[in-house]
């Protein structure tokens, strides 16, 4: 073993963290979690392993470095966003194929039920994750369930009254919005904002007992509390505190864009539609490098036509608007396209008068276009000057362009996603737009009755009767081609 390496092994603290091995070139070829970085990091560089693996990342590791965190479990979401980014081939080599783990909860339903999957879909849920370590998420959601009763299984379906009993599930008698605000307050965890909600909770917990609602203070105090209690074991998201010093991929990025520091806030865009149908364009937020995903936005376009130009303008223009004042104002703005969508969002913002280093990322070479005349340092290696704009190809497999192709991934995604969502409302929804008497509230009343067009196309003419009258449901009958 190296001395630099030794002596980087004694300086470990014992704290929860992330680590990164890296190989002779610099490359990250693992990325790991521990609750003690001091002992897991050691623990490689013993004698003896169990599997065959260990030993062959171990003789592979010319370095390491870390990132302190408060608890396991925070380390166990950057570790999942890290892997994510980098793709090290050891952690691809430990997973044998087998796809990560997702938390998922169906937040478009009256009864929000939370599960684990290995696959999300476009299907209105909302995804945490992906995770690497299964059972170290699913122990977290086990403290968590006994704070905020949830449902695992749609329509409140319980195993047994067991459930009931040990606090698992939610108190029979618990109304639809008490249900969904202890879903809400279990989502601000999952997204990192736990030190916001116990400053809700303290305050609500003042405010029930000041108008002597004994009760309910007592719940909330109990939440408070065991809250607090878990906050050394259980701190979900990425946002609680980060050490921008440690992330190569920022302060490279802010060299090679001559920014004055790491870029703290990043605001990504990306349009999406399908020959002009059904328009919609994303905004993706990184704070310190990680999704702030309670910081996404999205943008139903105006814009006719199959025009990314002109839809780029108008999410930028409407971004900077001064309508969102209170959003935060990003470091940088990352556009996913080439020259035309780079000068097309500039040109916007020029209008707005809002002056933000902004980069477009072309996907063809995977290179980022910035405008010459806002560039601040001369060229570097893979540099170049095409007319009004500067062309910077970063190093296949380096730290800063993962960093940029992981925003721009995750901008497309969420884009593709809101569009789906779009287009299969409209879908469900047309077929009743062409039945004279069935109006946008009629339409909407019908749809959460019934769940969606073919459950109404299944009712009976009684059922339909008792939502629109029978008059307007023998119509709806005919046609929809059920009489």
């Amino acid at each position: 073993m190296k001395k630099s390496l030794q002596q980087k092994l004694k300086e470990l603290p014992l704290k929860p963290g992330v680590y990164f091995f890296y190989n002779q070139a610099g490359e990250i070829i693992y990325i790991g979690k521990a609750s003690i970085l001091k002992r897991r990091v050691a623990s490689y560089f013993q004698k003896h392993h169990r599997d065959y693996k260990t030993p062959l990342l171990v003789e592979n590791i010319a370095n390491t470095s870390w990132i302190e965190t408060d608890s396991e479990i925070e380390a166990l979401f950057l570790e999942a966003e890290f892997i994510k980014r980098y793709k090290p081939l050891y952690n691809v080599l430990e997973k044998d194929d087998k796809n990560f783990i997702y938390v998922r909860i169906t937040t478009n339903q009256d009864w929000p039920a939370v599960s684990f999957v290995r696959r999300p879909s476009d299907d209105r849920a909302r995804y945490f994750g992906p995770f690497v370590h299964g059972y170290a998420v699913k122990k977290a959601l086990r403290y968590l369930r006994r704070i905020f009763p949830y449902y695992v299984k749609p329509e409140r379906n319980i195993s047994s009254k067991l459930e009931h009993q040990i606090g698992v599930v939610p108190k029979p008698d618990m109304n639809k919005t008490e249900y969904r605000k202890l879903v809400k307050r279990l989502i601000y965890v999952l997204e990192g904002k736990t030190s916001q909600l116990l400053t809700q909770l303290e305050r609500e917990m003042k405010k029930l007992a000041q108008d002597k609602r004994y009760e309910q203070a007592a719940e909330a105090r109990n939440q408070y509390l065991a809250l607090k209690a878990l906050s050394t074991k259980i701190v979900f998201g990425t946002q609680e505190k980060f050490d921008l010093t440690l992330d190569q991929a920022l302060n490279g990025l802010a060299d090679r864009l001559g920014l004055m520091g790491a870029p703290r806030r990043i605001e990504c865009y990306d349009i999406s539609n399908f020959a002009g149908g059904d328009a919609v364009s994303s905004m993706i937020v990184f704070t310190d490098g990680v999704p702030n995903q309670s910081e996404y936005r999205h943008f139903k376009m105006h814009s006719v036509g199959p025009n990314d130009f002109a839809m780029m303008r108008e999410t930028l223009r409407r971004r900077f608007s001064g309508r969102h004042d209170a959003w935060a104002k990003p470091d940088l703005v990352v556009i996913d396209g080439g020259k035309g969508q780079l000068s097309s969002a500039l040109n916007a913002m020029q209008e707005v008068g809002v002056a933000i280093p902004t980069v477009g990322l072309a996907k063809r070479h995977e290179q980022i276009i910035q405008l010459a005349s806002s560039a601040t340092t001369g060229l570097q290696a893979g540099e170049r000057i095409e007319g009004d704009y500067k062309i910077i190809a970063l190093n296949h497999g380096s730290a800063t362009l993962q960093l940029v192709q992981r925003i721009r991934d995750e901008a497309h995604r969420f884009a593709v996603s809101y569009h789906t969502a779009v287009r299969n409302q409209r879908t469900k929804t047309s077929q009743l737009d062409a039945i004279a008497g069935v109006g946008p509230a009629t339409r909407k009343k019908l749809v959460k009755h019934f769940g969606s067009v073919a459950g109404i196309k299944a009712a009976s003419r009684a059922e339909l009767s008792g939502v629109v009258g029978p008059k307007l449901a023998s119509t709806i009958k005919a046609d929809l081609g059920t009489v």
